[in-house]
């Protein structure tokens, strides 16, 4: 059963450098936008994808955060 709480995902633009891996992982999480990538929501459903997407970031711009502001990814 999948959580109603959602997912905070980040992308820092001064990070950034739109390698694109993030939305080739997850097209419907992330996109493409000029310089840099973002993220489709601000907010999502518990989606692994995110965290893979924060895990292969060369320039580990992605964070992501359970529903209660701690940081679950990249994972350590």
């Amino acid at each position: 059963m999948v959580s109603t709480v959602g997912w905070k995902v980040e992308v820092d633009p001064g990070l950034c450098i739109a390698s694109g891996s993030c939305p080739a992982i997850a097209p419907d999480l992330f996109i493409l936008d000029g310089p840099h990538a973002r993220a489709v929501k601000e907010e999502v459903a518990e989606d692994e994808r995110a965290l893979d997407a924060a895990e292969v970031c060369p320039a580990m711009a992605i964070t992501v955060r359970d529903a209660s502001g701690r940081v679950i990814g990249p994972r350590p």
